[in-house]
């Protein structure tokens, strides 16, 4: 099986890290891809991601027999249409179906009509919506830009000053009731009809230690969760991805593909944060460094609609652990063009080389240090030793990915 990547980023590297372990897959193109990318892949191809007919033509081009689309933005520009229209099967939801993440309100009607549990929330365009809004729930504020943000579209906080001034840059929001507990990210593997949970993960949105200082799109990730309720996966499919897969084959926009979803758990049990139409970044990079299974053939069944008849999932029993290194002035104005140092074996989010061949930023978040162990403490060591050889001027990275869920601080308030 020749398989197209579609993307550049931190996640699409570790699909392609993934679908290389595969031995039904004998070619992967990404495109672009990476400089880390590169080393592993079969080939890299230049291609303009968000145009879907520059897309359906690259997978006829070169022969794929399945492409795997990795950002949201070119779901949501359609590009899985265009190369199924090709006859080509494709991991990814419809443009139509990718109004998930598309859109913030979207999401919420959705959930609305699928009787999902969710926070409590009100779309608004103007400003005394807004400040209506923000009373009715109180702090701390969650606003939401209702369109894609690449994953920095969010703002919590008890400044209702800084609330209302996000709300009028973003122009169109959601402004929703907080949900207080641990964020738990699953992913679910989709035909549209058939569903396979993966292992639940959880990210860190924050830039610093401590949950400090502005959202990000996610600064490490680790699974498993040692200090999930064992019903968690089985409740949320029950409650959340059955019911949202049903309502969308209801309205006419059957979601195949990988639905996300971000849950908060709370005492009165998992309610949905959000959900992304694709493998979430940093989180993609820990659940695939434990799977068993064969990537391509998994993404190949979903993507023809054979998740039924797919074997069930194989895990390694271990722990996996992500921090991500980030560039200079992240988020608010990452510094590109930094010469990288000691980057081996690590995973590459926004690099690029230059004329000479030397490695350089060339994004927000930079590289992954993802390592695995038999606990949380042997994973997060052999983390944090790959991101120790590393040398970036002026290079961020938290220092407590997964400290509190080793030293048994993160507990379920649900039960």
């Amino acid at each position: 099986m020749r398989v197209l990547v579609v993307g550049g980023g931190g996640r699409e590297h570790a699909l392609v890290l993934g679908l290389v372990r595969d031995p039904g897959v004998t070619a992967v193109i990404a495109a672009p891809g990476s400089p880390g990318i590169a080393e592993v892949a079969t080939e890299l191809r230049e291609v303009d991601i968000l145009s879907p007919v520059a897309v359906a033509g690259l997978a006829v081009d070169v022969e794929a027999d399945l492409v795997v689309v990795g950002p949201e933005a070119p779901l949501v520009a359609g590009v899985a249409d265009a190369v199924r229209a090709k006859g080509i099967p494709v991991f990814g939801p419809s443009g139509s179906a990718a109004r998930l993440e598309g859109s913030k309100d979207f999401a919420k009607q959705v959930m609305t009509a699928a009787k999902v549990p969710t926070a409590r929330a009100f779309t608004c365009t103007t400003a005394e919506e807004a400040a209506r809004a923000l009373d009715t729930f109180g702090a701390p504020y969650v606003v939401k830009n209702d369109g894609l943000a690449a994953g920095k579209g969010v703002v919590v906080t008890d400044d209702r000053d800084a609330a209302l001034a996000h709300a009028a840059e973003c122009g169109r929001v959601v402004i929703e009731e907080y949900l207080d507990g641990p964020e738990v990210s699953l992913f679910v593997v989709t035909d549209g009809v058939t569903a396979v949970p993966l292992l639940p993960a959880q990210d860190f949105k924050r830039i610093f230690d401590g949950d400090a200082g502005p959202n990000t799109g996610g600064m490490g990730a680790y699974a498993p969760l040692p200090w999930a309720p064992p019903n968690l996966v089985e409740h949320v499919m029950a409650t959340v991805a059955h019911p949202t897969l049903q309502q969308m084959r209801d309205a006419g926009t059957p979601f195949s593909g990988l639905l996300y979803i971000g849950l908060a758990i709370t005492e009165d049990g998992p309610k949905v944060i959000e959900f992304n139409a694709r493998f979430g970044d940093p989180e993609t990079q820990s659940v695939l460094a434990l799977l068993d299974t064969p990537l391509g053939g998994l993404l190949y069944a979903a993507a023809t609609g054979e998740l039924a008849g797919h074997p069930e999932l194989e895990w390694k029993d271990a722990f996996s652990v992500t921090v991500v290194l980030a560039s200079a002035g992240y988020p608010a104005s990452a510094r590109t063009g930094d010469e990288i140092t000691g980057a081996e074996g690590l995973i590459h989010a926004g690099t690029k080389r230059d004329a000479d061949g030397v490695l350089r930023s060339a994004g927000g978040r930079v590289l992954c240090a993802t390592a695995t162990g038999h606990d949380l403490h042997a994973a997060r060591a052999a983390a944090y030793e790959l991101v120790s050889h590393v040398e970036l001027a002026g290079g961020q990275y938290r220092t407590d990915i997964a400290l509190a869920a080793e030293e048994g601080r993160v507990v379920s308030p649900w039960r």
